[in-house]
């Protein structure tokens, strides 16, 4: 047994009072991520300066004492400050240069706020500081147990949901002695070195009419009318369909391999570049390679298993596994190929697979390349254990 971290997500029944509550919650996070990321948009343009997380946290304690701001005091400070918090990760990690500049947030995303601390889960209902009364968790049957923090969250189709960071004990999947190189396609979403293959299901292009054709009744409608937000909401039910129905697939995948396999192969890839080819971007951002690569990588690590990456530049697909011969050119509507070496004939995605394979063992074996090994992280689970 080991101690993992691990999130739950439920579904939250507030009574009408409550989600005024909660709706207060979302606007004042809001408007502190806004109010201090323009203050130091500002301040950086006036002196070059960058203020940190500790001098807005004293500014902002002042501005809750000014009269115009009174409003402020009605929700949980402590959400406020994390809001800072947030908005100085996102600064940090823009001069890191892992992400863009922070942008201003809009009532219309996703709304959400954090709670670090004082959470109570008794008989379905969760306790947080500013909610005297109990708000109903739609709890399937999972204990929650050791729970850290919390995060509340309301989707544009207007559901709230939380999510509970919690310490468990989990019990590693037993060891199989298997190792295995992955491909990942657009024909097949993941083709493995032992010829077995995942379809992929292709849930934008599934429901793509559907979506046209109630974006085109959107467009229609009159601005700020109720049927506007009536069909607003339909076209967000569409995209929660395709993202609920893609991440379904994508854990189911993961933990099968996870299951079968104590050492998994696969290629570092730049999604951000090949996003830039315009005729495959569609496909390969409903394909969803980050995501899936990010749930092997924290579920390999929960049972101590490896996930190794091999260089991004290595020629898996126009290499033969057999006699290492590679072609100079191998276009990517040619999916059969054979050797013109030792005359070796070649599934292109089931060769790649091999390939990948053969190269993650050897930088295994010689200590060298990025692989994981046991070092912790955390899955967010819609409803209990997967």
């Amino acid at each position: 047994m080991k101690v993992i971290k691990k999130t739950y997500k439920f579904e939250l029944k507030p009574t009408k009072q409550q989600e005024i509550l909660l709706n207060k919650h979302f606007g004042c996070n809001r408007f502190i991520f806004n109010y201090f990321l323009n203050q130091r948009k500002d301040e950086y343009l006036k002196g070059n300066k960058t203020l940190n997380y500790y001098k807005q946290a004293e500014y902002l304690t002042e501005l809750k004492k000014k009269e115009e701001y009174i409003w402020l005091k009605e929700v949980n400070s402590q959400s406020l400050q994390h809001s800072l918090r947030h908005l100085d990760t996102a600064y940090i990690n823009f001069f890191k240069k892992l992400a863009q500049f922070p942008r201003f947030k809009s009532r219309k995303d996703k709304n959400s706020f954090h709670i670090p601390q004082h959470i109570e889960l008794i008989d379905k209902k969760v306790f947080l500081p500013k909610f005297k009364e109990g708000i109903k968790v739609n709890q399937k049957n999972v204990e929650i147990t050791n729970i850290r923090n919390c995060t509340i969250s309301k989707t544009p189709v207007g559901k709230y949901y939380i999510s509970f960071l919690c310490e468990v004990e989990y019990q590693p999947k037993e060891k199989t002695g298997k190792s295995v190189g992955i491909d990942l396609g657009l024909k097949d979403f993941v083709i493995t070195s032992d010829d077995n293959k995942f379809e992929n299901h292709k849930y934008t292009i599934k429901y793509q009419k559907k979506l046209k054709r109630e974006q085109q009744h959107l467009s229609r409608k009159k601005k700020g009318s109720n049927n506007k937000n009536k069909e607003r909401i339909k076209v967000a039910r569409i995209h929660e369909k395709i993202v609920n129905s893609r991440n379904d697939m994508l854990h189911k995948v993961s933990t099968r391999l996870i299951s079968h396999y104590d050492i998994i192969c696969c290629e570092d890839l730049n999604i951000k570049g090949v996003l830039k080819n315009d005729k495959l971007s569609k496909s390969i951002s409903d394909v969803s390679w980050g995501a899936f690569l990010t749930y092997l990588k924290y579920k390999s690590d929960w049972n101590d298993k490896q996930l190794v990456k091999i260089s991004r530049w290595f020629p898996s697909s126009k290499t033969c596994h057999k006699c290492k011969h590679i072609l100079q050119d191998l276009p990517l509507n040619i999916r059969q190929w054979e050797c013109p070496i030792c005359g070796q004939k070649h599934n292109r995605d089931l060769n790649a697979a091999k390939n990948i394979e053969t190269e993650g063992l050897n930088l295994l074996s010689s200590g060298t390349g990025e692989y994981t090994y046991g070092d912790g992280g955390y899955e967010v689970c819609e409803v209990g254990n997967r």
